[in-house]
């Protein structure tokens, strides 16, 4: 695997693992009581998106090294995956 096709993994389980975590300990602004006028009360109270990066860094990588890990070992493969998908 060249240095291109690792960032391109990297890149798409990244953008996964965030749409995972970020729903992830949200309360709106109606479940606490402080609904800000002209906002949707759905709308999250806080949002703590630095912590999200973090945490979706972290878990990202350790999906890569191991997404990785299976590729270059020879586990995981083009042709393994296109045999899942043959009728």
């Amino acid at each position: 695997m060249n240095w291109f096709s690792a960032l391109v993994v990297w890149l798409i389980i990244w953008w996964l693992v965030l749409f995972v975590i970020l729903p992830i300990g949200i309360r709106g602004q109606a479940e606490e009581g402080d609904v800000v006028e002209g906002s949707e009360p759905g709308a999250p109270h806080t949002l703590d998106i630095k912590r999200k990066f973090k945490q979706t860094t972290i878990i990202a990588s350790i999906l890569w090294v191991l997404t990785c890990g299976l590729i270059v070992s020879g586990l995981l493969s083009w042709e393994m995956l296109g045999s899942f998908f043959q009728r």
